[in-house]
C-alpha cells in the first residue's frame, strides 16, 4: 500500500492563522508573560512559529504525550512520555496542541497540569476535530476546524513520516 498526501490547507494560510492567534494571545495576555508548553512531537512546528507572533515574554516547556503510535485512530490510552521540567505555580499557561481529536488526551493533561497551580491555564491547538470528541474540552485559541481525515504535516505525522510537510495534507492510501 502507498501513500498519497492531498493538500487540505495550503501554507500560506496555515501561516496567516498562526499570526492571527498569536496576535488574539498578545492582546488578552497584555503586561503579562506567557508560559507555553509544547506536547510534542507534533506541536513543535507549530508552538516555535506561535511564539515568534507572540509579543508579550514568553517562556516555554516541552511535554511528550500520545495516544496513537503508529495508527491513524487514537487508542484511547494516555501515555506520558517527557513530563515538565519547570513548575506552573503562578504562571499563565497555555498548552499547545497540533491536533485536538477524541479529547482523552488534553482532558488528561487539563487534569494533570492543573493540579500544579498555574495562575490560568488555557489551551491553543492548530486543528479541531470536533465530530470525533468524546471528553469535551474548552479550547480558547483554534486555528482549524477540520472534517474527520486523517492529517500530516507541520509537525502531524503518519509513523514518524510527513511532519516536515509545510501544509496541511490528508493521507490517501492507495493499493
Amino acid at each position: 500500500m502507498t501513500e498519497k498526501i492531498r493538500v487540505m490547507i495550503p501554507e500560506e494560510e496555515v501561516d496567516s492563522k498562526i499570526e492571527e492567534l498569536g496576535k488574539r494571545i498578545s492582546q488578552d495576555f497584555a503586561g503579562q508573560e506567557v508560559h507555553l508548553i509544547c506536547i510534542l512531537k507534533g506541536s513543535v512546528f507549530f508552538v516555535c512559529e506561535l511564539a515568534k507572533r507572540i509579543t508579550v515574554p514568553v517562556t516555554l516547556d516541552f511535554m511528550q504525550v500520545s495516544s496513537y503510535g503508529a495508527e491513524t485512530k487514537s487508542s484511547g490510552v494516555v501515555k506520558l512520555s517527557k513530563d515538565l521540567d519547570e513548575p506552573l505555580s503562578g504562571k499563565n499557561v497555555i498548552i499547545v496542541e497540533d491536533i485536538i481529536d477524541s479529547g482523552r488526551t488534553l482532558s488528561h493533561l487539563v487534569r494533570l497540569l492543573g493540579q500544579r497551580n498555574p495562575k490560568t491555564m488555557t489551551l491553543c491547538t492548530l486543528l479541531d476535530k470536533p465530530s470525533r470528541r468524546v471528553t469535551e474540552v474548552d479550547v480558547k485559541y483554534t486555528g482549524f476546524q477540520i472534517p474527520d481525515e486523517f492529517v500530516v504535516g507541520y509537525g502531524l505525522d503518519y509513523d514518524q513520516r510527513y511532519r516536515n510537510l509545510p501544509y496541511i495534507g490528508v493521507i490517501e492510501f492507495e493499493n
